[in-house]
């Protein structure tokens, strides 16, 4: 196995027999153990929002389950330490996507109908912020963002306005100085599908490459070669419904892709799914036996997937590019990055965050 993965496993492994400690003190520290610490940043945070530069800075951001402010926290010690460097004015606001350039430089989400939907960036750390984009359309919501790995181009995509039915697209080229609506000419009917806001990613971006999953009356991976401005959609074999379809998607380079999903309903009998990308086109790829709420790869061979949602939670592990996968951890999060100095960061619900490698 790749030396990385046998951090996330033996991380994995240890999240499984290890109870979730308590609620601590807003930035305290958490349970220690071999390559793995947990820390309980804000109790009343769910977390759905994460971006890792390295093993010692990383941003969450998430939406307080009591209806307060969102918020967005930073450490710089590996998750020793947080501290809140939320923007202003996010009161009754779920900021569910966070894309950090470095630990000053970081861009955030907030999602909903209307005005709901705000991104703000920072260059000092989360001292000062800028909103750089306000949707004024009440049809649309915006569930992601993404941008190339230290690039300045990146994206945000909204579910289909219903006068449209088309996905709409924004974009910048300034690290989200700016934005800009791209048109909807080049992007395939979408009427009855959606993003879901799962984990932050929904939506991935590798240089003029960018990929979105889908959900509701199909369960689908939009695919543009061209900075967004066209798209082609493709099955993704995953199951689609009012509450099912992909949640989260996985590249390493164009040809390398994994997108995982399954039902937020409960009662739902179909198993949680995944799905894998060679180039030419989706495959069904294992089951998961939890809900596969994000994916990451870690270095060339080793995938992890994890979920909180739902009646089953768990963490996995595919050596084989998501052809197969074997559960770790009954211990799920919501959202997941792994960094390449082999750093793997998760967050989730009761304000939760993990740290392997």
């Amino acid at each position: 196995m790749h030396p990385l993965g046998q951090s996330v496993l033996a991380a994995a492994v240890l999240t499984a027999t290890a109870a979730v400690p308590a609620p601590a003190t807003q930035g305290a520290g958490g349970t220690e153990g071999p390559g793995f610490r947990e820390t309980v940043v804000d109790p009343d945070q769910s977390f759905r929002g994460l971006d890792a530069v390295d093993a010692r800075t990383a941003w969450v951001s998430g939406g307080s389950t009591s209806g307060g402010d969102g918020s967005v926290w930073r450490t710089l010690d590996g998750g020793r330490t947080w501290e809140d460097v939320s923007p202003p004015g996010t009161a009754g606001l779920s900021l569910r996507d966070v894309e950090a350039r470095n630990a000053d430089t970081a861009v955030v989400m907030s999602v909903g109908y209307g005005e709901d939907s705000r991104i703000w960036r920072t260059r000092d750390g989360g001292e000062t912020w800028t909103e750089t984009f306000r949707n004024t359309d009440e049809e649309a919501f915006y569930n992601c963002l993404d941008f190339s790995r230290g690039g300045r181009h990146g994206l945000a995509v909204s579910d289909p306005p219903a006068s449209e039915g088309r996905f709409r697209v924004i974009a910048t080229h300034d690290f989200g100085r700016s934005w800009r609506v791209l048109p909807s000419t080049g992007m395939p009917d979408s009427t009855g599908e959606f993003n879901f806001s799962a984990s932050g990613d929904c939506l991935v971006v590798d240089g003029r490459h960018a990929w979105f999953g889908t959900g509701g009356e199909r369960a689908r991976v939009f695919h543009s070669a061209d900075h967004g401005l066209t798209w082609e959609a493709t099955d993704s074999t995953l199951a689609a419904g009012e509450t099912a379809g992909v949640f989260a998607l996985a590249f390493r380079g164009a040809r390398h892709g994994v997108a995982v999903g399954g039902d937020f309903d409960p009662a739902a009998e179909e198993p949680d799914g995944t799905a894998y990308d060679t180039g030419h086109g989706w495959r069904a790829g294992g089951d998961l036996a939890h809900l596969g709420e994000d994916v990451a790869w870690v270095g060339r061979r080793l995938l992890v997937a994890t979920g909180e949602s739902g009646p089953e939670l768990g963490t996995s592990i595919s050596t084989d590019g998501g052809r197969t996968w074997q559960q770790v951890s009954d211990t799920g999060y919501h959202t997941l990055d792994c960094t390449r100095d082999g750093s793997c960061w998760a967050a989730s619900g009761n304000g939760r965050v993990a740290r392997a490698g």
